[in-house]
């Protein structure tokens, strides 16, 4: 069953001060009570499936308003911080987002301005090699588990089913995650929903994926995984920026000037 979770004290608006000592406009109230929350779930004193207190408890501890303090619940709703249900006797719960959070609107920045897929699979070209050897080096036995187990089923069943482009996504996404470094899954994250997209459609309309092209694949991703398995991380980076840059070419031949807005959109 969900908790509920002390309160921790409201920062008060004298918190708020500019370097220089110019003045600076003074948060709201309920942004100062979303903040104080918000804190609370980062701090892990607000965890994923807990309920906040209720109203009645809320403005007595913030001293705020029913206004104030729903304009508050609403900041923290609209951030994905908070769920809640409309006519619900339970209040608002905690769901903690995931990289989707920041995904859409990453992605939205880049139809804006104009970058193209080229863009896109360069930059994953960058930063999974990186995670590839970060994984290599610390990861553990369950991480290489769970690859492996893709690789068995996952990827296999995409190939039968021609999702051959999610199925593999998903591993090139996992293979970031699992390194253990936030900043660089999250950057997986936003770029894998564009990823996955593009290859579908070269996969479906441009060069469909013979079995010989998806043999060599999986070859090279076994491959990938001999080399994190003994923990020679410069040859599982070296082996990854080589496969990454191998298919990069192959999926933007004919492509190279094909905008993020024309697979996203």
């Amino acid at each position: 069953m969900a908790r509920s979770t002390p309160l921790a004290p409201m920062i008060g608006p004298d918190a708020v001060s500019s370097a220089a000592g110019a003045p600076i406009r003074s948060p709201k109230t309920a942004e100062l009570v979303a903040g104080t929350l918000r804190r609370m779930v980062v701090d892990g004193q607000l965890k994923e499936g807990d309920y906040l207190p209720n109203e009645a408890e809320l403005m007595t501890h913030f001293g705020v308003s029913r206004p104030t303090l729903r304009e508050a619940v609403r900041v923290l709703e609209s951030e994905r911080l908070v769920e809640v249900r409309r006519g619900s006797r339970t209040g608002a719960r905690v769901r903690v987002p995931g990289p989707e959070i920041v995904a859409r609107p990453a992605g939205l920045l880049l139809e804006l301005s104009g970058a193209t897929i080229s863009d896109v699979m360069t930059a994953r070209s960058g930063i999974e090699p990186m995670a590839v050897r970060l994984l290599t080096e610390a990861g553990s036995a369950e991480a290489f588990d769970e690859l492996d187990h893709m690789l068995d089923e996952a990827i296999p069943a995409g190939w039968q089913s021609g999702r051959l482009a999610e199925t593999t996504g998903e591993f090139h996404r996992r293979l970031v995650e699992l390194s253990g470094n936030a900043t660089l899954g999250m950057i997986a994250g936003m770029l894998h929903e564009i990823t996955v997209r593009h290859t579908a459609f070269v996969f479906k309309e441009r060069r469909p994926v013979s079995k010989a092209d998806y043999e060599k694949v999986m070859r090279s991703y076994r491959r990938l995984m001999e080399f994190m398995r003994s923990g020679d991380g410069a040859a599982a980076e070296a082996h990854w920026r080589r496969h990454l840059d191998t298919t990069r070419n192959l999926l933007l031949k004919g492509l190279e000037t094909v905008k993020v807005r024309d697979v996203v959109g």
